[in-house]
């Protein structure tokens, strides 16, 4: 099931179909897959950018960073660390509910490479590159029959199991794509004046 025509909105919290349903639709395999996918449009947005592009802070009214409180716009380095954190953290907590452990949905594994860091645009390749391939070891630990019968309540993504728990930060991720097209939209508009 390509990401291009999975609905992410359908599922809780946004939508009313529970995310345990995705274990008849989404598959290991998919994971993988979708992955991939997520990465690729990514870097299909940068395939242009520059290193100027990479530290330019747009005009993004909506930016509100919930760690340190800042509203100013995300570049794209921001984007870049802030989406693929998303993800990692989902697939660490979905490896462990396909071992059968469980954490509690409130514990965060989350670490988020310091935006700062990441003022080239090789800088934030390598950062996409890297995600991808922490991901894919980490789809590489599930057991043979993973334990999608382990569920997680939430009270605000409801129930799922480790599919629906890695889909909770993949779609986050696919969430962010827009702002990275935007931000460098506006980049390339200031840099053309």
């Amino acid at each position: 099931m390509p990401f291009e025509i999975f609905d992410f909105s359908l599922y809780k919290p946004h939508g009313e179909t529970s995310l345990l349903e995705l274990k008849d639709k989404v598959t290991k395999a998919d994971l993988y897959r979708m992955t991939d996918e997520a990465v690729a449009a990514a870097e299909s947005i940068l395939v242009n950018a520059n290193d100027a592009d990479v530290v330019f802070v747009p005009n993004d009214p909506e930016a509100r960073d919930i760690v340190t409180g800042a509203t100013d716009g995300w570049t794209i380095g921001h984007v870049v660390v802030h989406a693929t954190a998303s993800s990692e953290e989902a697939a660490a907590h979905a490896l462990l509910l396909a071992r059968g452990a469980p954490i509690p949905p409130e514990v965060r594994t989350r670490y988020e490479t310091p935006w700062e860091s990441i003022t080239t645009i090789a800088q934030a390749r390598i950062r996409l590159d890297e995600s991808k391939r922490m991901r894919h070891a980490m789809f590489d630990a599930w057991p043979d029959e993973p334990h999608l019968d382990a569920i997680l309540d939430h009270p605000f993504f409801g129930q799922f199991n480790a599919i629906g728990r890695y889909m909770i930060g993949l779609g986050h991720e696919v969430g962010h794509l827009d702002q990275l097209r935007e931000t460098l939209r506006q980049s390339i508009a200031a840099h053309t004046r």
